[in-house]
């Protein structure tokens, strides 16, 4: 089938992706607008994955306060140019990102930053209360790797449900981010201030 100008114009608009990949989203899509950009975020997310080995050297240092002032973070996202480094989307993406940092609190980026020993307590705690709730032994393995991902989700940066948009996770829209710029990203660091609460 053939596909209008104004499809292509509207379905790279709201995807970032380059002319030629939303014709052929289009086109395989029959016209139809979100199938296309299913196929466009897959492609991007299969495109990404290829990307996850190369540097990141340029980026930005994004600083954000909430609650007048009560809340501070300061986070670095990293990407491969300066070119991209530069433009409005990434640096919005590092504010989105810090943003939430400040609401969801993690301590981490990513499982892989988790230190052994924290995660060896989890799963010792775990054990202990399955035991203590009178949980068969053969199940007992699958209940700790069920709390050990729920502890992913509260504490991992890119486990996270992400706050303007709860059905996505943070590592979906930094998936999002590499396919739409064409270049690896990396959250290096983070980190989070909260002025203590008050005695009531």
């Amino acid at each position: 089938m053939s596909v209008s100008a104004d499809q292509i114009k509207t379905l790279r608009q709201a995807t970032g992706a380059g002319v030629l990949d939303c014709r052929k989203a289009l086109e395989a899509s029959g016209g139809d607008f979100d199938k296309a950009s299913e196929w466009l975020r897959e492609k991007g997310l299969a495109a990404a994955s290829k990307r996850s080995d190369r540097e990141t050297r340029e980026g930005v240092i994004d600083i954000y306060s909430h609650g007048e002032g009560r809340v501070g973070v300061m986070i670095e996202v990293n990407c491969e140019t300066d070119f991209v480094a530069r433009t409005k989307e990434f640096r919005t993406f590092a504010h989105e990102l810090a943003l939430q940092v400040a609401a969801g609190s993690p301590s981490w980026v990513d499982v892989t930053a988790i230190p052994d020993e924290i995660l060896e307590q989890e799963r010792e705690k775990g054990r202990r209360m399955a035991l203590d709730e009178g949980k068969p032994e053969k199940i007992i393995d699958r209940i700790i790797d069920g709390r050990l991902e729920k502890f992913y989700e509260d504490h991992c940066l890119l486990r996270q449900a992400y706050v303007r948009d709860d059905s996505k996770r943070v590592g979906e829209l930094l998936q999002e981010m590499i396919a739409t710029t064409g270049e690896n990203i990396t959250v290096r660091r983070f980190v989070r201030w909260a002025i203590a609460e008050e005695a009531a």
